[in-house]
C-alpha cells in the first residue's frame, strides 16, 4: 500500500474510495467523496506492490508496510501551545503529517528536522519520534494514519519511557474519524 498527500490551493472534489480530504479554512475531513471550494489536502491510500513508484505530484509518498487483517483510516489534528511537546512514543501503524500552522521539530531514527507551515514528513508508527513544538506561537498539524481496525476509537501514542506517561500533556488530539479501507 502506498499512502501519498497532495495540495489543492483552489479546492478539490473526489469521488468514493480510499482517500482523505481535509479543508483546511474550516477544520473538517472527509473520507471518500467529498468536494471543498477553498484551499484543501487529499492523502489517497493506493494498493502498490513493493517498490511501486512515487505519486506523480505527490507532496509526499510512502510505501507502507504491510499490515494484516482489517484496517482504518484515521484523521486527526494535533494541536499544541507555544513549547508543547510529544514525548519519545511510537504508534501502531504508519502516516504522512502536515504542518496547518507554526513550527514544530522532529527526531526520529537518528535524524532531527525543523518544519514550517506547509511542512509534510512521514512517520513509520514503529520508529520511536520526539516532537517539540514552537517555543513562541500555537502550531497543528493534521495526519493520515493507516492502522489495525482494533485501535478504531482508541489512542495510539504509545510513550518509549512509560514515566513519560505520567508527564503533563499540552497537546490536544481531534480527531475526525476512523474508516474502514475497502481492499
Amino acid at each position: 500500500m502506498r499512502l501519498s498527500l497532495y495540495e489543492h490551493p483552489g479546492g478539490v472534489e473526489t469521488a468514493a474510495g480510499n482517500r482523505v480530504v481535509y479543508d483546511i479554512l474550516a477544520g473538517e475531513a472527509w473520507f471518500g467523496a467529498s468536494a471543498v471550494a477553498g484551499p484543501a489536502l487529499r492523502w489517497e491510500l493506493e494498493e502498490g506492490g513493493a517498490g511501486s513508484a512515487a505519486a506523480a505530484g505527490a507532496v509526499i509518498s510512502a510505501e507502507l508496510a504491510p499490515l494484516a487483517g482489517p484496517l482504518i483510516v484515521r484523521c486527526d489534528r494535533i494541536d499544541f501551545p507555544p513549547g508543547g511537546v510529544a514525548y519519545r512514543h511510537t504508534h501502531p501503524g504508519a502516516g504522512i503529517r502536515r504542518l496547518l500552522f507554526g513550527t514544530i521539530r522532529i527526531t526520529t531514527d537518528g535524524n532531527v528536522t525543523d518544519y514550517g507551515a506547509g511542512g509534510a514528513w512521514f512517520e513509520s508508527g514503529p520508529s520511536p519520534v520526539h516532537a517539540a513544538a514552537s517555543a513562541t506561537q500555537d502550531s497543528a498539524f493534521v495526519r493520515v494514519m493507516v492502522l489495525p481496525a482494533e485501535w478504531e476509537g482508541k489512542r495510539t501514542i504509545s510513550y518509549v519511557d512509560p514515566a513519560d506517561a505520567e508527564k503533563p500533556k499540552l497537546q490536544r488530539a481531534r480527531v475526525y474519524f476512523d474508516s474502514v479501507i475497502a481492499r
